[in-house]
């Protein structure tokens, strides 16, 4: 029973399929390219001088602390996405419950359907990431003195059994967990928490959530009176414990974020003040799409602004090759959070579509519908703003408090006007596509398929 339910989600359900394939494909190829870069850049069998350039530019921990960074994000993006999509589908696992099916058969449905999309994903990302990415990673860290010359590319397949472990394993992980709790649920009350969602956190995940933000804040006080090396050292970790805090708090902290910046749309006309009700209305719903959008903002500006403000303050941003690379890097992770938020966004919208037919119904026009969306893209990508601006504070002071004296970082206007101008053009694709398609279709036609 469990595999007809895994085929029937799959097939009721194909935008969150497409969804998790996209994020563990991508979570893929950012994983095999960094694997390959670091078995590339190994020093093993290289003369002395090529093993001293490469421990003057730290290439080896650089190619670490880089394979361990999109690790981490590809768990967090994938974790992330596969629980929007277990939740998509809580009405249709309700309903199997109510007609008999036991708590172990969906959880084993749910966990064949990560599998389903993990491991294609998983194979796509490889050769993606192991045969394209790294070549041109590679080929940049040459060209910028970064690598000597006898230093050469090696392919490896070393990387397909790691990205089939971040892939598979964390998206059967995050599918189990999603529909742990929901599956040993009466049957009655998983139809009532389907159609009126779940309210709360849980007992684990809040508190966690609370931890890790108390833990960022107090590593980056710590920070601030030490050395500006180790600041340096544990700015990524205070990002990090950011991000899993925002991605575990989820409504809690989107919640209130979109209430404040929301506010302003009120005066804006009736599709705005309908926009600013939705966001509100439903801090669960729209956080899953706010979270990998923080992530995008709060990482890119903490990188970004560290370089800006040392030319700012001395000059110079630092040495050409590291520059680069920390940029390359930070325009890889990024991209890659990018995506996965695009993704998001795309499938909440996708499953909005009875909504958006129930409007049409009662007499609201298309343009009208398309204006609704439209303000709600921009309220999510103003919250995603908002909260990465916070986090990229928080990060960057420590460190810039050590080695300058102030914790106030410098970023250029234009760069942070084209920052956030990427972020509400990324966020109006993502929700106005599927918008577009959804008022494609008769409306009576949605309402009676679903």
């Amino acid at each position: 029973m469990s595999t007809g339910l895994a085929h029937s989600a799959l097939r009721g359900h194909r935008p969150a399929f497409i969804g998790t394939f996209v994020a563990a494909m991508f979570a893929a190829t950012v994983v095999s390219a960094s694997t390959t870069m670091l078995i590339s850049t190994s020093p093993d069998g290289l003369s002395a001088p090529a093993r001293a350039a490469l421990s003057a530019n730290d290439i080896g921990d650089i190619s670490v602390v880089m394979l361990i960074g999109s690790i981490y994000m590809s768990i967090f993006v994938i974790a992330s996405t596969m629980g929007t999509a277990v939740t998509q589908q809580h009405r249709e696992l309700a309903l199997v419950r109510a007609i008999g099916a036991r708590p172990r058969q969906i959880r084993r449905a749910v966990v064949v359907q990560a599998v389903a999309a993990a491991v294609p994903a998983a194979a796509t990302g490889f050769l993606l990431g192991g045969g394209v990415l790294s070549r041109v990673w590679f080929a940049g860290m040459r060209e910028h003195g970064l690598i000597p010359a006898e230093v050469t590319y090696r392919f490896t397949w070393l990387a397909l059994p790691v990205c089939l472990a971040v892939a598979v394993v964390t998206s059967s992980l995050a599918a189990l967990l999603a529909s742990l709790r929901f599956s040993l649920l009466r049957p009655a009350r998983a139809l009532d928490e389907a159609l009126a969602g779940r309210r709360g956190l849980g007992w684990l995940r809040g508190p966690l959530g609370v931890v890790a933000v108390a833990g960022a804040c107090a590593l980056s006080v710590a920070l601030s009176k030490q050395s500006p090396e180790k600041a340096a050292q544990g700015a990524f970790l205070i990002l990090l414990l950011f991000c899993v805090g925002a991605g575990l708090l989820g409504p809690k902290v989107v919640g209130p974020a979109a209430r404040l910046v929301s506010a302003p749309a009120r005066r804006f006309g009736s599709s705005a003040r309908l926009a600013m009700l939705n966001v509100r209305s439903q801090p669960r719903r729209f956080s899953a799409a706010v979270v990998p959008l923080v992530l995008v903002t709060g990482f890119g500006l903490t990188k970004i602004a560290t370089h800006t403000t040392a030319a700012h303050r001395t000059g110079s941003p630092g040495s050409a090759g590291e520059v680069w690379l920390d940029y390359f890097g930070t325009g890889l992770y990024a991209g890659f959070a990018a995506i996965a938020a695009a993704n998001t966004l795309a499938m909440i919208s996708f499953e909005r579509r009875r909504d958006i037919a129930l409007l049409r119904v009662v007499g609201t026009l298309p343009r009208q519908v398309r204006a609704m969306a439209a303000w709600e893209a921009v309220i999510v990508a103003a919250t995603a703003l908002v909260l990465g601006a916070v986090i990229a504070l928080a990060t960057l002071a420590p460190m810039l408090a050590a080695r300058f004296g102030s914790p106030l970082p410098y970023l250029p206007l234009p760069t942070a006007s084209a920052i956030a101008a990427g972020t509400v053009l990324l966020t109006l694709l993502a929700t106005g596509l599927p918008v577009r398609a959804a008022l494609r279709r008769r409306a009576i036609r949605t309402l009676s398929a679903t």
